[in-house]
C-alpha cells in the first residue's frame, strides 16, 4: 500500500494500520519520512518488519517544480542513500515537466542527472525506476509519456538498477501494451496499481480497484504470464477518499486484489 492513498494519516499511523490490514510491503513517501524523522523511521520500518517496496520520490531535473538542476541532483543523491538504508525496491524517479524546454533538451538534462546519480545507485544496490505518465497528467511531472520511449531511454542508459514504473492508471487501458507485456516485464521494477472511471486528468482522480474502467483483471494475469514476479504497489487518490473512509479503503483494496488475482494474494504492497 502506497502511503499517497492515506494522505492524512501519519507515517506511524500508516505503518501500524497497514500491518493491522494484513499488508507485507509499504510504499513510503518521503515528506511523510521526513516528518517523522528520517533515521528514526528507518528504525521504525526495520522493527515492524515491513518491507518498503519503493521510495517516492525523487525527480524534478527539468525545473518544473522550481529547483534549480544542482539541488534537483542533489536531492536524488539524497534520496538514493535513504532507499539504500531502507532496503527499498526501488526509487521511484519523476524526471520532470518539459518546462518549455524542447524534448531533447529536457532528455539531455535527465541524460546529466543520471550520469551523477547511477554510480551512487549502483553503489548502494538501489534501483531507480521512473515513471512515465499518461499526458493527460504528466505536464508538471515527466517529458516521458508513453511506455515505449521511456523503455527505449533506459536501453540507451544500459544501466541495469535503471528500470521503470507501470502504472495501470496510466496504461492499464492499452490493449496493445498489454499484448507485448513479454517484452514490457524485464524493465519493470514496480507495478503501482490504479483505476479509474472517468478520462485522465492532471488531478489523477483514481477509483477503488476493479470499479472502474482498466481491465485489471486481465492486466494482472497477462503480467503474471509474462513472468512478473515484483512487488504491487496500490496507489489511489481522488475525490471521495478521505481520512473518514481510510481504515476502509485498505482493507477493502486488499480484498479486491486478492479476488483479481487470487494467486497474488500474498504478493506485494
Amino acid at each position: 500500500m502506497s502511503e499517497v492513498t492515506t494522505y492524512r494519516w501519519t507515517f506511524e499511523e500508516d505503518i501500524r494500520r497497514y500491518l493491522a490490514a494484513g499488508f507485507e510491503s509499504i510504499g513510503v513517501w518521503r515528506q511523510k519520512l521526513s516528518d517523522y524523522g528520517e533515521e528514526e523511521g528507518i528504525d521504525l520500518l526495520a522493527a515492524s518488519g515491513l518491507a518498503v517496496s519503493n521510495l517516492l520520490w525523487a525527480g524534478g531535473f527539468t525545473g518544473s517544480d522550481g529547483r534549480s538542476f544542482c539541488e534537483a541532483v542533489e536531492d536524488g543523491c539524497h534520496a538514493i542513500r535513504l532507499a539504500g538504508a531502507a532496503n527499498a525496491g526501488c526509487l521511484i524517479v519523476y524526471p520532470g515537466g518539459r518546462n518549455h524546454h524542447t524534448f531533447r533538451h529536457a532528455e539531455r538534462l535527465f541524460r546529466l542527472a543520471l550520469d551523477s546519480m547511477l554510480s551512487l545507485a549502483e553503489a548502494a544496490d538501489v534501483t531507480l525506476a521512473i515513471e512515465p505518465m499518461h499526458p493527460a497528467c504528466a505536464r508538471e511531472w515527466t517529458f516521458l509519456t508513453d511506455i515505449e520511449s521511456t523503455i527505449a531511454f533506459i536501453e540507451s542508459i544500459g544501466s541495469p538498477n535503471l528500470k521503470l514504473v507501470f502504472d495501470t492508471y496510466h496504461f492499464g487501458h492499452d490493449l496493445a501494451l498489454i499484448s507485448n507485456l513479454r517484452e514490457v516485464v524485464p524493465h519493470i521494477a514496480l507495478v503501482q496499481l490504479g483505476d479509474r472511471r472517468e478520462p485522465h486528468c492532471p488531478d489523477r482522480q483514481r477509483c477503488p480497484l476493479g470499479t472502474g474502467l482498466v481491465p485489471l483483471r486481465t492486466l494482472l494475469s497477462e503480467l503474471l504470464n509474462a513472468g512478473y514476479t515484483g512487488d504491487y504497489d496500490i496507489e489511489l487518490a481522488g475525490q471521495g477518499f478521505g481520512p473518514a473512509n481510510y481504515q476502509h479503503l485498505i482493507e477493502d483494496s486488499r480484498l479486491r486484489f486478492e479476488r483479481l488475482v487470487p494467486s497474488l494474494s500474498n504478493a506485494g504492497s
